[in-house]
């Protein structure tokens, strides 16, 4: 369950890392429309939590919400002078989990995924300057080409150097590999977790 209190480090100026999710998710998405139960599902919050940041968003003119049915659909409004600038911070503050979330559960073999390092420390609440690039570990048997052109492909949206390091799933379970012991020991960001659905 998301913390939605805790003052955001990868980006200050927001009130909570939940808020620069749920942005970066609507402006790197800005063709699709999200549904609230979608993203309060997304990011392991509830849906009233999700509503009362989207009024608020709506409000500030940085969504468009809209009804149909039962659902209330969400996205970003790219009419207004702050769409573009935003649209660029958030890329490089919570674009990682947006745009990594689209690309790596759709590759063959990749079982976990997760963002390590400076961002993931950032994410959860280290303080510390803006991370200059980002760290994934990949757990499974991927293709390293297939992995090479993801990290290539985020880059291009990112802004920022992406590394991708694939382990093997025997790998990630032992306890023998002083690198996998430092990262297990660190704040990490789960992009793909045991049981995921692939695509």
């Amino acid at each position: 369950m998301q913390n939605v209190q805790s003052r955001s480090q990868l980006l200050p100026l927001l009130r909570s890392p939940l808020l620069g999710e749920l942005l970066a998710w609507i402006y790197l998405h800005p063709e699709e429309s999200a549904s609230v139960t979608e993203l309060a599902r997304r990011f392991g919050v509830s849906q009233s939590t999700v509503s009362r940041e989207a009024d608020r968003l709506t409000e500030a003119g940085l969504i468009r919400a809209e009804r149909r049915g039962n659902l209330r659909l969400l996205r970003a409004d790219l009419t207004g002078p702050l769409a573009r600038p935003l649209t660029e911070l958030l890329a490089l503050t919570y674009g990682p989990s947006a745009v990594l979330a689209d690309l790596l559960p759709a590759i063959p073999g990749v079982q976990e995924s997760y963002i390590y390092g400076s961002w993931a420390a950032r994410y959860g609440g280290e303080p510390g300057p803006p991370p200059h690039d980002v760290d994934v570990l990949v757990v499974g048997d991927a293709d390293e080409d297939d992995l090479d052109e993801a990290a290539r492909h985020a880059e291009s949206r990112l802004g920022r150097e992406v590394n991708i390091h694939r382990v093997s799933v025997a790998s990630w379970r032992s306890a023998d590999d002083p690198f996998l012991t430092s990262v297990r020991s660190r704040p990490i960001y789960a992009i793909v977790e045991p049981g995921d659905p692939q695509f």
